[in-house]
């Protein structure tokens, strides 16, 4: 016969429990499980078998005599009378009831198992959480009533089978070098704070608690890590407390990137005051800057403050001091506009740091360079145009020249023939007369 005792076993990819005869089997998708079936003393060299339905001929999965067949193994240690059987490569068609059954003469005996599937993955729901190289996060992990007493662990990937076995850290071991985990039962929350963060550290992470009967608890954290920031340089700047003041901070080029306004004494460790849409406005975006207004300053308001975009994570730090209204009523007030438009030295193109004065310099030698090519564009058509106007004058004179010298020419010739015709007149005359007074 089965033996009836109270049986918990559990393997590294399965959970199993027996009661009364009933064992009960918490496997994973593609993954293995085995349990073990307890017999009565003198069925040591009965044979055993594995079955599901109503363990007829065919429902018959393996044998001790077959040992191994397909995916199912079977074991028999009759010195501790205990058969084990193992079910590889699960699938969610598999789960269901089966029978551990002892051969006798008459009527076999039986002990009923129950095989619950699940797949092995986790979450619906998944909590995202950041931080920052060389930073520290801490990840939150609640849990129930009924476990409070329970194992808690965190593991890497997404992964339940194996999470338990591969956790990073337990509530038994609560500090392993970077990874230290405490437990609140109070309020029935753990955490874990991971220090000294690396990009390598980003990825899914998985809550766990341990639990007697089926599954363990499972909860699901992504984890992103950023590169470290780069501070271009800090600044100084005062304003009135119940009065604007403005911010300039440097943007990576691109319009549609985050811009982050962050408050706190460290860079990887603070509070982004932009989600206060009320109080802290964004304007003046442009390729190299952008603006934040905090519209009426606060004694709070005072502190560290970092900002940039997110896509080159590189911001600048700026220190905010408020002064009381109260103690400037004995000078000069200060305008409001005066104070909007105040502009930090650290983004000053004068400014003695190279990456800011690129913001500014880069442009204004770009304008530059196209105001000197059209200024010499414009001075080569002049040039051009007064060849053009000399050749035309020079070929208009030239023409003109030659006019004068034939008109010249024709001159001399007119005065030539003048000359001729008033020496060879009086021969003419003679000439014709003594043609007639021949003639007479």
């Amino acid at each position: 016969m089965w033996s009836h005792q109270h049986i918990i076993v559990c393997t590294a990819l399965s959970f199993v429990i027996s009661a009364e005869g009933l064992i009960q089997v918490f496997g994973y998708e593609g993954r293995g499980v085995n349990f073990s079936c307890r017999y009565d003393q003198g069925y040591e060299n009965s044979e055993k078998y594995f079955c599901k339905k109503d363990c007829g001929s065919s429902d018959v999965l393996i044998t001790t005599k077959q040992k191994n067949k397909g995916k199912y193994s079977m074991t028999d240690d009759i010195k501790i009378r205990l058969v084990t059987v193992t079910i590889s490569d699960l699938q969610s068609h598999d789960a269901g009831k089966y029978k551990c059954g002892v051969t006798r003469w008459f009527i076999d005996t039986y002990s009923e198992v129950k095989l619950q599937i699940k797949e092995d993955r986790c979450c619906d729901t998944v909590n995202k959480t950041q931080s920052i190289e060389e930073g520290s996060v801490t990840i939150s992990c609640p849990y129930d009533s009924q476990s409070v007493d329970k194992l808690k662990f965190l593991c890497r990937g997404n992964r339940p089978s194996t999470c338990r076995q591969q956790a990073v850290i337990t509530s038994s071991n609560t500090q392993n070098g970077r990874f230290r985990l405490s437990d609140d039962r109070k309020s029935r929350i753990f955490t874990v704070t991971i220090s000294s963060l690396t990009l390598k550290d980003s990825g899914s992470y998985l809550c766990g608690v341990q639990r007697n009967s089926g599954f363990d608890d499972f909860s699901a954290v992504e984890l992103e890590v950023k590169a470290k920031l780069f501070c271009l340089k800090s600044y100084h700047i005062s304003g009135i407390e119940g009065r604007p003041v403005t911010l300039q901070c440097p943007n990576s080029g691109q319009h549609d990137n985050k811009k982050f306004l962050c408050k706190g004494d460290q860079h990887n460790n603070f509070t982004d005051m932009m989600e206060n849409q009320t109080k802290f406005k964004l304007l003046n975006v442009s390729s190299i800057c952008f603006s934040v207004i905090i519209t009426e300053l606060e004694a709070a308001d005072a502190g560290t403050y970092y900002c940039g975009s997110d896509s080159q994570l590189r911001f600048i730090k700026i220190q905010l001091a408020v002064v009381s209204s109260h103690e400037t009523s004995s000078v000069s007030p200060i305008s409001s506009a005066e104070q909007v438009t105040s502009q930090p030295p650290s983004l000053s193109p004068s400014s003695h740091n190279p990456d800011v004065s690129l913001f500014y310099i880069l442009p204004a030698v770009f304008a530059l360079l196209l105001i000197l090519t059209f200024v010499l564009l414009l001075v080569l058509k002049y040039k051009t145009r007064i060849k053009q106007v000399d050749r035309i004058n020079t070929n208009v004179l030239n023409s003109a020249d030659n006019n004068v010298e034939m008109r010249i020419n024709d001159i001399y010739e007119l005065q030539e023939d003048a000359v001729y015709m008033n020496s060879s007149t009086p021969n003419m005359l003679s000439h014709d007369n003594d043609i007639y007074n021949s003639v007479l």
